[in-house]
């Protein structure tokens, strides 16, 4: 059943730094309450919440609906400026919209904030059935339990297929499990800067974000809600390792180079440049996001890998249905485009490589070329 702003309850008042909290502004959000689920690695959830957002009219035949699934600090603030109850502008601006890539006088667009996330669906910050947040009894959670919750909501708001499920990084691993797991509700498939799974490399540098937030001394197992600090040194520093993977080497080297930050020399206390451009970046970040659900959400994303229990990536592909459009970034060196080459090679269909000097973040950023594309897979 889906809520209004006034239905919010507003009973729960601990601090959660980064985090949406009962009784905050609403902003454009709506709710959908959904019934427990089992997990795929064991335990339930009693009941989930899922917040979302919307764009454009729903059909009367209910077949124009187009599900947008947002990469891992994303939420269901696809496009629209910040304000109250949206700390930043959306992080697709420029794509959904009239006369756009997803042209919203066409479409019906949907984008939930994932399971375990942060701005108004049931994370690690949410209060568990007692009363108090997840925190270390946070469950571990899938890229499939992420899809199995979000069938719960395409059935709440009576959306039985959709016309194409679409999404970059995370969120195109949600857009891949979607049309494996439920082939006959999804039209078209959209996979941008997403791989059949996740390579060791990947895992690699995600591990080392998880550690970093676990070592920090207010992290507290999990459970630091009540903590007036928090473990933002921590998220800081997964943040920055993140943020690099996000640009490539020669923007970086190129933007920056040695330059000083403020004109004191770094060997005698100041500091370079591109430190500042990372602290800001982690900054961004924490004045919207949890630690908590930065952990479960990058832990989901290890745990990507289509052909789990189905044979290998390629016995896992005959079971789609959907049309499928595969999107790379040239200069992506987080998930690099020759694991679009060989998705789309499995698939039997020629990748679309967008040209940027972005890397992974060309998917969001290069909207010129992004809108191209889309508008040819939903032709």
């Amino acid at each position: 059943m889906s809520t209004t702003a006034s239905q919010v309850p507003h009973s729960v008042t601990w601090p959660v730094t980064g985090a949406w909290r009962e009784g905050d502004p609403v902003g454009d959000r709506r709710f959908v309450e959904l019934p427990g689920i089992g997990l795929e690695l064991g335990g339930e959830l009693a009941g989930v919440r899922l917040a979302y957002e919307t764009w454009g009219t729903l059909s009367p035949a209910r077949d124009n609906a187009v599900l947008v699934l947002h990469a891992m600090t994303g939420d269901s603030h696809a496009t629209g400026m910040p304000g109250p109850g949206h700390p930043s502008a959306g992080w697709w601006q420029g794509v959904i919209g009239p006369g756009l890539g997803f042209d919203t006088d066409r479409w019906f667009m949907v984008c939930p904030n994932v399971l375990g996330g942060c701005q108004g669906s049931t994370g690690p910050s949410s209060p568990a059935p007692d009363g108090a947040p997840w925190g270390s009894r946070w469950p571990v959670t899938t890229i499939r339990d992420q899809v199995a919750v979000e069938f719960g909501f395409a059935d709440a708001l009576g959306i039985d297929r959709w016309a194409a499920v679409a999404g970059g990084s995370m969120g195109g691993m949600r857009a891949l499990e979607w049309a494996l797991c439920a082939p006959e509700r999804v039209q078209r498939m959209i996979v941008m800067a997403a791989s059949a799974e996740a390579s060791a490399d990947q895992i690699g540098t995600c591990s080392i974000q998880i550690d970093a937030i676990r070592s920090d001394p207010h992290w507290l197992g999990g459970d630091y809600y009540d903590d007036p600090v928090g473990p933002h040194v921590g998220m800081g520093l997964a943040r920055r390792v993140a943020h690099l993977t996000y640009r490539t080497a020669h923007e970086v080297d190129t933007r920056f180079g040695r330059a000083w930050q403020g004109g004191l020399d770094p060997l005698r206390g100041g500091q370079f440049a591109v430190q500042s451009y990372l602290q800001h970046a982690e900054d961004g970040l924490r004045a919207r996001f949890d630690a908590g659900t930065y952990v479960a959400l990058t832990a989901a994303m290890n745990s990507h890998e289509i052909g789990r229990g189905r044979g290998g990536s390629r016995a896992a592909l005959r079971r789609l249905r959907a049309e499928p459009t595969v999107i790379g970034v040239d200069s992506d060196r987080l998930y690099p485009p020759h694991q679009q080459v060989e998705l789309a090679e499995m698939l039997g269909v020629d990748p679309v490589v967008l040209q940027s000097e972005r890397g992974h973040d060309g998917f969001l950023v290069e909207v010129d070329q992004v809108n191209k594309a889309l508008a040819a897979a939903l032709a």
